[in-house]
């Protein structure tokens, strides 16, 4: 309880960060397309973090997303396209890559490292290159 507790506080104050085209925000990432980012309430967004919007992302409240992900919308590579969707209290570890299209379901847990490319149900925890589901 006392965990909780001290998170809950680390937000008290939170305010929703100033986001420009192409320029980092005061925590050090990234959105491109920024007009198509919707941005919850108490998110955490880790320093170097890739967001591209052009499908639109929307990442709900309570959202943390670790240190150096990618966040595409579209990839050029295989021209996939896909608006991506974070629910509500999912947590995405550091270094990981979200591909168009994507949905995390709410209180999810992805793994450091991982590569998603197929939606993530609500309530489990998933990791890998691709991502697997691991359990509830």
């Amino acid at each position: 309880m006392m965990e909780r507790s001290r998170i809950m506080n680390r937000f008290d104050n939170w305010q929703k960060p100033e986001i420009k085209e192409g320029q980092l925000t005061k925590y050090n990432w990234i959105v491109r397309h920024a007009d198509k980012l919707v941005l919850g309430n108490r998110t955490d967004i880790g320093a170097f973090t890739y967001l591209n919007a052009k499908n639109g992302i929307e990442i709900q409240d309570n959202v943390q997303i670790g240190s150096h992900c990618s966040i595409y919308s579209v990839s050029t590579i295989d021209e996939k396209e896909g608006r991506v969707v974070l629910k509500k209290n999912c947590k995405i570890g550091s270094h990981s890559v979200i591909m168009p299209g994507i949905t995390i379901g709410e209180n999810a847990i992805v793994g450091a490292f991982s590569f998603v490319n197929k939606d993530v149900p609500d309530n489990v925890t998933a990791y890998g290159v691709p991502i697997k589901i691991k359990g509830k």
